[in-house]
């Protein structure tokens, strides 16, 4: 399983949210706090495209935010990407 990293803040009740979905799936990911770092939220901002909490990979995959990992969950694809083999984590599931 390729490895999972979601940034947020403590308190953030979308950040709240995603923590628990990925622990409901039993998943082990890294949960990086950005509350007292304004650098490292810009530049997660940078790399996502996107200045909200939480953001989330799955490997070098950029999931997006809590709705999108919900989208994700909810069709079953988030099971499919979370039990690929971590090369092949890079495949093209739409989100949109």
């Amino acid at each position: 399983m390729a490895p999972i990293v979601l940034y947020g803040t403590k308190f953030c009740p979308f950040c709240i949210a995603a923590r628990l979905l990925l622990n409901a799936k039993g998943v082990d990911f890294q949960d990086i706090s950005v509350d007292n770092n304004r650098n490292l939220r810009v530049q997660i901002a940078e790399r996502s495209g996107r200045n909200t909490v939480p953001q989330i990979w799955v490997g070098e995959r950029h999931i997006g935010g809590y709705t999108d990992l919900q989208k994700l969950a909810l069709s079953d694809d988030l099971d499919r990407l979370l039990n690929t083999d971590p090369i092949q984590s890079k495949c093209t599931l739409s989100i949109d």
